[in-house]
């Protein structure tokens, strides 16, 4: 009989339901046949480059439609025996661990129920003696909570895991994030892991949204105490993201495969990316935020209100009264319906006979019946969709605010004008509108993450030549044009998971090589630049090379096609300590860079590159290339 029935079928059906012992299920009779097995997925530590620990899974017979974990619980519980199969599963699990002989932490799966059940069958002291008979230390075994939503009793959960604790074993919670994951579960039972779900961490390096739910997940790991393991790593670019998010352990097919021997080594694959010290590209700074509740931070009037039948001459009174308000609303059941403006209202009520006629009158009459009404918690996009409508009376008559559609206050047209303007620039500073690229902010996140990281790199900062001569020229609508061009060009010319391509703003790029080859690619995009951007002159200016336009002075004068100028600084580890120090440096190259004959320049004050930015496997080799064309 081969091992796992031997073991499991004498030493653990014993303690199991007589239904999983004698039933004529399939499930049943799969398991006192022996034909299930464990296989063994290995969890790196991606601070050392090496084995933490495995996880052992359980498998069918192979080639069959019951060889997957999920087809096997699906029967377990048609079958009513899913909790003492997960206890079988999970006792299989560390027998055919301590018969492996292998080193290092096991990771076996569990229902919080499943686990109660568990300690009340053989007591703590029971589990552990089952443990060790199997020649497993209880320290090296980490009990992985699954399916959290379905915690039958918080009490006994609670209860079972001061035991397992007392016990010597650890607890982890598996799949955090995937819809079955509490936060509840998480603060009760404090696990020493929590596996974050594989959704967040696939394709984490070009998904903002992810990294940016990852990063919660690390604050409330931060709260709770708790190491993190991210699941479903399959990329490199995917683990070079969540090595530098500072995740300590990771799983995935790229750091290894389950399979019935436990792994000595990592795949030669994720060691080389791990042993790589360069930082990943992360993608947070290329989505551009849309604050909500923008109207908060305004100062919103707290003007009375009226009535729908307020007449007309308690209207007058109340604009005398209150001087300074431009707007009186409307309100019944707190909820705003009309909005009368003062300027209009006090004309009409300044004509001949209005009075006579109208001042004992509803005040509706003379009222603008569609108001523009703003939610508080309105976000920028929907601003920005008043002051582009047609309807452009809030410009006179001003808004109301509401909060949950009841009456707050008034606010002014200028108020919005303003509120919707500082959070444009306070969003252009996360992402250019222009280019959609990273702005000031996720440019200084990126510089400073690389200086705390201890890796060189190349700061280059790419200005044009001649473009407001060009901008004067032909308008605007081609000004940005040639200012998207840099971008496609420099964003074409950088390794996505390796350059950092930024819009500081105007036709200013700040471009951050960790690319041995960065002097090359620097190269290509000056000369693919000058290529392209020759076509968005008109023919004649083509054929001349340039056009005449006034210079600042207000002098005409021939000025050449526009180009770009490159200045560049190489930053040594440990060179800086600051981002701000590296714009600085940066800039001065750009200067230096404007000035010179050359199309790129390496700014003087810099050191000369880390040894891993001077391989050029492209068509520059840095060591090769002149030093008076290098180095200003």
């Amino acid at each position: 009989m081969p091992l796992t029935a031997s073991i499991a079928c004498e030493r653990v059906l014993t303690t199991l339901s007589p239904a999983l012992r004698q039933g004529q299920g399939l499930l049943a009779k799969l398991v006192r046949s022996g034909q299930l097995h464990c296989v063994f997925q290995p969890l790196a530590d991606l601070r050392s480059g090496t084995i933490y620990a495995h996880e052992a899974l359980i498998r069918g017979p192979e080639g069959t439609a019951w060889h997957t974990p999920d087809t096997l619980l699906d029967l377990a519980r048609r079958e009513h025996l899913l909790q003492d199969f997960e206890i079988f599963c999970a006792y299989t699990a560390l027998q055919e661990w301590g018969a492996s002989g292998a080193d290092g932490r096991v990771f076996v799966n569990i229902s919080a129920d499943a686990l109660v059940q568990a300690l009340s069958l053989s007591g703590t002291q029971g589990l552990v003696g089952m443990v060790r008979s199997w020649g497993v230390k209880p320290r090296m075994v980490v009990l992985e909570i699954t399916e959290h939503e379905r915690v039958g009793d918080m009490a006994q959960l609670r209860h079972a895991v001061q035991n397992v604790h007392a016990a010597g074993m650890r607890l982890a919670l598996d799949d955090f994030g995937d819809g079955r994951s509490s936060l509840r579960v998480w603060s009760e039972i404090k696990p020493d892991f929590v596996k974050i779900d594989k959704y967040f961490v696939r394709d984490i390096s070009a998904q903002p949204q992810n990294l940016q739910m990852v990063q919660a997940i690390k604050g409330i790991a931060q709260v709770f105490g708790t190491t993190l393991i991210a699941e479903g790593i399959e990329t490199p670019a995917d683990l070079r993201a969540i090595r530098d998010l500072d995740i300590t352990y990771g799983q995935g097919w790229l750091l290894g495969r389950p399979a019935r021997q436990a792994a000595h080594a990592l795949p030669t694959l994720a060691q080389e990316i791990l042993q790589d010290q360069r930082v990943a590209v992360l993608p947070h700074a290329m989505q551009t935020p849309t604050p909500a509740g923008v109207l908060r931070h305004i100062s919103v009037v707290a003007a009375p209100t009226l009535m729908p039948d307020t007449e007309n001459d308690a209207v007058a009174a109340c604009f005398k009264q209150h001087s300074h308000l431009h707007a009186l609303a409307i309100v019944e059941d707190e909820r705003p319906i009309a909005l009368i403006n003062r300027q209009s209202f006090m004309t009409n009520y300044a004509t001949l006979y209005f009075r006579e006629l109208h001042g004992r009158k509803s005040c509706l009459a003379f009222a603008n019946l569609q108001p523009r009404v703003v939610e508080r918690d309105c976000d920028v996009a929907q601003l920005l969709g008043i002051l582009t409508s047609q309807d452009q009376r809030y410009l006179n008559d001003g808004f109301i605010v509401t909060d949950n559609g009841r009456y707050v206050g008034l606010g002014t047209g200028e108020q919005l004008v303003r509120a919707v303007t500082e959070a444009r620039v306070e969003a252009a500073r996360h992402a250019n509108p222009l280019t959609f690229l990273p702005g000031n902010i996720p440019i200084s996140q990126h510089i400073q993450r690389l200086l705390d990281h201890h890796v060189a790199f190349v700061a280059c900062y790419a200005d044009l030549n001649h473009f407001k001569p060009f901008n004067d020229q032909y308008g605007y609508w081609r000004g940005d044009e040639m200012i998207r061009l840099l971008a496609r060009v420099t964003t074409s010319h950088a390794d996505a998971e390796r350059d950092f391509v930024g819009h500081v703003g105007g036709d200013d790029f700040l471009l951050v090589f960790q690319s041995p080859d960065w002097l090359a690619r620097c190269h290509a995009i000056v000369s693919e630049f000058a290529q392209e951007a020759r076509k968005l002159f008109d023919p004649e200016a083509q054929r001349a090379g340039g056009i005449q336009a006034e210079d600042r002075h207000g002098v005409l004068r021939f000025f050449p096609c526009t180009t770009v100028s490159v200045g560049a600084t190489c930053i040594a580890p440990g060179q800086l300590t600051q981002a701000e120090d590296v714009a600085n440096l940066a800039a001065m190259a750009k200067h230096e860079a404007k000035r010179s004959t050359l199309p790129v320049v390496v700014h003087g004050g810099g050191q000369r590159p880390h040894p891993h930015l001077m391989a050029v496997p492209r068509s520059t080799d840095l060591d090769a290339a002149p030093r008076e064309a290098l180095v200003a």
